[in-house]
This record gives structure tokens, C-alpha cells and sequence, in this order.
């Protein structure tokens, strides 16, 4: 498939090389003189306009085999993607720091030409809501950074030239700051429901269910600001409460198509036929070339239940088991399509970025954080997730929660169940930084490798060349 790739890559280059040959032969015969140009300012005149920076920020962090379409590279260290060694080199997360660099830039230009007047006299709740739309995307990749990377440049709407202003990092706290500031206002601004010609924006509970994220993610490392745990409940009850999301019942069903957006699902990256992403021959080894397969120790390990079918691939298409053909399990999560569609190389699957069931483990861990030790809210809350993975029968493999745990004891359970349930949705390497856990749960075989600077990815080598003031993160 990387053949593939180089051959498109090649052709549109053959391309570009032809059309600047023919615009250059025709200068001598066309001479235009024009009235207007279109800036970032004047550009964004009506509200589609807007929309469409969103959707080419989007894309740029889903698009086929690139960014977080095939991004699972970068985190195969969480070791459940197979082939974590924990040795990462000095390009390490760059093509991601690229992407998300690059919605961000999409973003600012809109929010920009927005706070400039450029949509007129657009009455004030469509301006808001696109308003919200551009500080929540923003936000989102602002975390994303800040996790991978540490302390990151701050590039805004008032940035004036991203390639001259030669930016310092800002510190890991001032990036947080930022980051809730724009997910309050999409909170405030964003709508409880889409309509259904609308689905797959973002909502105020997904903002809600990020920004406890965010607080998560501060009362723990690096920051270790443990007051945050309170915010952190307090707004995933508040997502609990609102009553707009639930589990579906059935664990077989999470990812079926026909919940893609809702009742689970809260925000993801988005395919259809219209824009597929990546062919999903890369999620299975038994029936296609596996490139982001299970690791099978980090398999091994898995519950026997309901949930460990219905999210992995453990049987061939053929019904032959991946230890029986001697290779790894696949990621039945993104297995759900045709067929046919499969054969022919077409997946329409979204990948998950919030959901419900991490809603109720964010306010687990936090509430037992908060309480000293899990009160019967919390244990409600991960035994909601526990229940249905196990079909809702008890087992013995991944048993219930309860109010007789310890702080510690409850704490380890809530990120095991995290481990199982959000595997292969880009949340675990970010449980293992925050939690300090990698030398735990890395490979036997590899963990020889390990380094404390693992915990962040480094800075990109080009973007230091080319920023006097950017610093690289420590062992690199």
C-alpha cells in the first residue's frame, strides 16, 4: 500500500510539473489585471465559507494515510498497536505536529476574519455557534499538542506571520489556559443536538466531556494540579445528567454503522462514501497486511468477554484464530464494514475522539480522586462500562466495581478498564504519560529501551532550524 501511496504522490507531482510548464508558455499571451484578491479577511464572508476552514482542518488530521487516518504509528508504545519498542527517533510525532499545526492555522484564519466582521450584520446566535465551532476545534488540537509534545508555541488569530514571528514555546500551563478558554466559550455556544443534516459537529456535552478531559488530564502528570479532579466530575456529571448520551446496550454494536453518531458516539473523525478514509486492510493481519494489528501480549492479557470479540479481531474471515495462522489479532472495531467493501479497499468508519463510555470512566477516576476512595457514584459509573463488556453476567476475568476498594486499588481499575475499552482510539499513550506507567506496561522485551524523556515526543528538527527560540524537549 505504501507503493500505492508514492505512485499517487508521484502523479500529482508529474502534475503540477506540467501545469506550471503550460501557465509558464501562456504568460507571454494572457495578462491579467485583477480588481480583487481574496485574503483570509475578505474570504470568509459567509457562514459556508467558515464552515469550509473547518473542514479543510479536518482533513488535514483525517485524510487517507496520513495524520490520524494512519497515525497509530506514533503511539505504538501504548503497546497494545504492535511493534512498541520504545525507541523514538528525532522524528518522532512530526507528521502529527504538522496536521494539527495545520487545522490550527485553518482555524485562526477563520476566527480571525470573524472577529474582523467579515460575515456583516450575521445575526449573533449563527455567528456564535460558528464562533464555537472554531474555538472547539482549536481546542482540540491545542491538547492534542500539549500531551505529545509538552509546551508548545501558541499561534492565534493575532499571530501576525506564523513564519516570521519565530515563536517560543509557551509553557505547558499557559497552553491549558488557552485550551479551557476555548472550550468555555464552545461550551456556552454550541448546541445541545444537530440536526440530522448537520450530525457529526460538535456539541456542548462533547466540549463538556474534552475540557474534563483537559482537568483530567491537569491533576495528573506532568502538571499534578489535583484540585482539577473536581472539575473533571463536575462536568462529566453534568454530561451524565444532560441525558443527550448513553451506552448503547449491546457491546457488539459500538461500532456499527448505524450508531456512528449517537447515541455512544459524541464526536469523532468522520467518513462516508463520499470522503472514505484509509482501506481498512490495515486493521487486520490475518485478512490484510496489518499495520496497526494488536500486540498479541497486550491480547493475551485481554478479558475473555463479550468486548474482546466485538473490538478484536481474533478470527480470521475464514474462521481461522490469529494464534492458529501464527499472527496478530486485528482491531475489529474499525471491521464493521461489507464485505464487499472491504475486498475493495473502502472504509466509511469513524474514529472516536469522545464517547460516552469514557465520559463515565473520566468521572469515576476523578470522583474516587476527589473522595478518597469510590463512592457509590463512581463505582455506578465504571460498572455501567464493566457490565456490558461482560454481556452482563458475571466474570470473574473483569469483575465489578465497589465501594470497598481502596482509593488506590479503585484508581488502577478505572485505568485497566480505560486500557480495554478505549483501546485504539488514541487514548492510552496518554493515560500511560499522565500516569507514569510506561516502564509497567511496556513489552518485557523492550523495556530495556525505556527513557524517562519518552513521556513527551521530541520537537521536529526543521521546526527548530527554523525558529531560533524553539527549544527540544530533554534526551533529545
Amino acid at each position: 500500500m505504501k507503493r500505492n501511496k508514492l505512485l499517487v504522490n508521484s502523479v500529482l507531482i508529474g502534475f503540477i510539473t506540467l501545469l506550471v510548464l503550460a501557465l509558464g508558455s501562456c504568460q507571454k499571451l494572457l495578462v491579467e489585471h485583477p480588481k480583487s484578491f481574496a485574503t483570509p479577511t475578505n474570504f470568509y464572508s459567509t457562514p459556508s465559507q467558515v464552515l469550509s476552514a473547518f473542514s479543510g482542518a479536518m482533513y488535514s488530521l483525517w485524510n487517507p494515510w496520513d495524520a490520524y487516518a494512519y497515525g497509530f504509528a506514533p503511539f505504538a508504545n501504548d503497546f497494545q498497536v504492535n511493534g512498541g519498542n520504545l525507541i523514538m527517533t528525532k522524528d518522532w510525532g512530526s507528521n502529527l505536529w504538522a496536521a494539527n499545526y495545520n487545522a490550527i492555522m485553518d482555524v485562526n484564519a477563520a476566527i480571525g476574519a470573524m472577529e474582523k466582521k467579515s460575515l456583516g450584520n450575521i445575526d449573533s446566535s449563527t455567528y456564535n455557534q460558528l464562533m464555537a465551532q472554531a474555538k472547539f476545534l482549536r481546542g482540540y488540537n491545542y491538547f492534542m499538542l500539549v500531551r505529545m509534545f509538552g509546551g508548545v508555541p501558541l499561534v492565534t488569530e493575532n499571530t501576525p506571520d506564523l513564519y516570521q514571528s519565530k515563536l517560543p514555546r509557551s509553557s505547558i500551563a499557559d497552553v491549558y489556559k488557552f485550551i479551557i478558554s476555548d472550550f468555555e466559550y464552545a461550551i456556552v455556544h454550541l448546541p445541545a443536538q444537530w440536526p440530522a443534516s448537520e450530525q457529526g459537529r460538535p456539541t456542548a456535552d462533547a466540549a463538556k466531556g474534552l475540557l474534563a478531559k483537559v482537568f483530567l488530564t491537569m491533576a495528573t502528570n506532568p502538571l499534578n494540579e489535583t484540585q482539577y479532579y473536581q472539575n473533571a466530575a463536575t462536568l462529566a456529571k453534568q454530561v451524565m445528567n444532560d441525558g443527550n448520551y448513553h451506552l448503547v446496550d449491546s457491546v457488539d454494536q459500538v461500532f456499527s454503522y448505524a450508531v456512528q453518531y449517537g447515541p455512544e458516539m459524541m464526536w469523532s473523525f468522520n467518513s462516508n462514501y463520499a470522503a472514505p478514509t484509509t482501506d481498512p486492510h490495515i486493521w487486520s493481519d490475518m485478512d490484510g497486511w496489518g499495520d496497526f494489528s494488536a500486540d498479541p501480549i497486550w491480547a493475551g492479557k485481554y478479558p475473555d468477554q463479550p468486548r474482546k470479540y466485538a473490538y478484536l479481531q481474533i478470527t480470521s474471515k475464514e474462521g481461522k484464530n490469529y494464534l492458529q495462522a501464527g499472527l496478530n489479532p486485528g482491531v475489529q472495531k474499525y471491521l464493521y464494514m461489507s464485505t464487499s467493501d472491504f475486498n475493495s479497499g473502502i472504509s466509511t468508519i469513524n474514529i472516536p475522539i469522545i464517547r460516552y463510555a469514557d465520559i463515565l470512566l473520566i468521572y469515576a477516576e476523578a470522583e474516587n480522586m476527589v473522595n478518597g476512595g469510590p463512592d457509590q457514584s463512581a463505582v455506578d459509573a465504571i460498572n455501567q462500562v464493566i457490565n456490558r463488556a461482560n454481556g452482563y453476567v458475571p466474570n470473574s476475568q473483569d469483575p465489578l466495581a465497589t465501594v470497598n476498594m481502596s482509593k488506590e486499588d479503585f484508581d488502577n481499575k478505572v485505568i485497566q478498564e480505560r486500557n480495554w475499552e478505549l483501546c485504539f482510539e488514541y487514548d492510552r499513550w496518554f493515560d500511560i504519560i499522565r500516569k507514569r506507567i510506561l516502564q509497567e506496561v511496556a513489552d518485557p522485551s523492550v523495556v530495556q529501551n525505556f527513557n524517562p524523556r519518552d513521556y513527551l515526543f521530541p520537537i521536529p528538527e526543521q521546526d527548530i532550524q527554523n525558529d531560533p527560540n524553539l527549544t527540544q524537549n530533554p534526551g533529545y
